[in-house]
């Protein structure tokens, strides 16, 4: 990794208020150290992180990504109700999934237009909506 990589992902960490730890720091270049967003999983990012010779645990990686959504540095993006993907935008926007693939991409929300949520039940609010639209190439 870069020294600029490394830098950039320290900085994201403190900015947070979190630790800068060798792991940590190491996956947070991984996930912004070139400035582009990106959708990762965990066994992703952990296959990743491993192939620079990293020593991190796959659990590791799921304490770091649970740390980093909870400091507000991730956005969690659940497809299948099983599935995880971490995005490293945090603003509201939708989501494709490309099913071929088991991948996650941006998709643009200036297109998107929801013109009315249904009411919460009684003693709920709605906390937040998200857009995953599914995809499959045609054959």
């Amino acid at each position: 990794m870069s020294p600029k990589a490394l830098e950039r992902g320290s900085d994201w960490l403190m900015d947070a208020g979190l630790r800068p730890t060798r792991q940590r720091v190491a996956l947070a270049a991984l996930l912004i150290g070139d400035g582009q967003h990106r959708h990762v999983t965990a066994e992703s990012l952990f296959s990743d992180v491993r192939r620079l010779g990293e020593s991190v645990s796959l659990a590791t990686v799921y304490n770091t990504l649970r740390a980093f959504c909870d400091a507000g540095l991730l956005q969690e993006v659940m497809v299948d109700g099983a599935k995880s993907y971490f995005d490293t935008n945090t603003h509201d926007h939708p989501h494709f999934f490309w099913e071929d693939e088991n991948r996650l991409s941006d998709a643009p929300a200036d297109q998107l237009q929801i013109v009315r949520l249904p009411d919460a039940p009684e003693g709920a609010e709605i906390a937040s909506v998200d857009v995953v639209i599914r995809l499959r190439r045609r054959h």
